[in-house]
């Protein structure tokens, strides 16, 4: 008699995952767990990351969702220069743009958490020159986004976010 259940669905990534062919469930479950250790110990700090040998903080997005427009709370690597902030809408290299990134497009107005500061942004996506500039950054960032870049055929969006006004 053979097994016939599927393998278990891990509840996070590790540094052994391919995170372009991750579940959506895994992503949401992974987000809704970082949100929520943030949420208890009151700062993003809590929530950095080690993956695949490199350390990364993380800040924590809050969209308004594009259909529903229901809040929702995204963890994504921090990227800040000069009181601007990146969003990588990268995905693991998955064929297709994280929710969060279609969030955006449709309700630009943003909150990001970093550490324990909140303030309010607007998102805008970056092309040519200045879109190179902040993937440079990001990969500074996160090294693995060369890696997913690789695994896509979609040029991964960067959008920057700059302070509401």
């Amino acid at each position: 008699m053979t097994d016939s259940a599927e393998p278990a669905v891990p509840e996070h990534p590790t540094a052994d995952m391919d995170l372009s062919v991750m579940p959506d469930e895994v992503w949401v479950h992974d987000q809704a767990r970082l949100v929520g250790v943030a949420t208890e110990s009151g700062t993003t700090d809590s929530i950095a990351q080690d993956y695949d040998g490199t350390h990364a903080k993380l800040v924590i997005l809050t969209t308004r969702g594009a259909r529903t427009g229901r809040y929702r709370q995204t963890p994504v690597v921090r990227v800040e220069h000069e009181g601007r902030y990146a969003a990588v809408a990268s995905k693991g290299g998955a064929p297709t743009n994280p929710a969060w990134y279609h969030n955006l497009l449709a309700h630009p107005d943003v909150v990001v958490w970093d550490g324990t500061e909140r303030r309010s942004y607007r998102a805008r996506r970056a092309t040519g020159a200045e879109r190179q500039e902040w993937w440079d950054r990001a990969v500074r960032a996160w090294p693995s986004y060369d890696d997913y870049r690789t695994k896509t055929d979609r040029l991964i969006p960067v959008l920057v976010l700059e302070p509401a006004e």
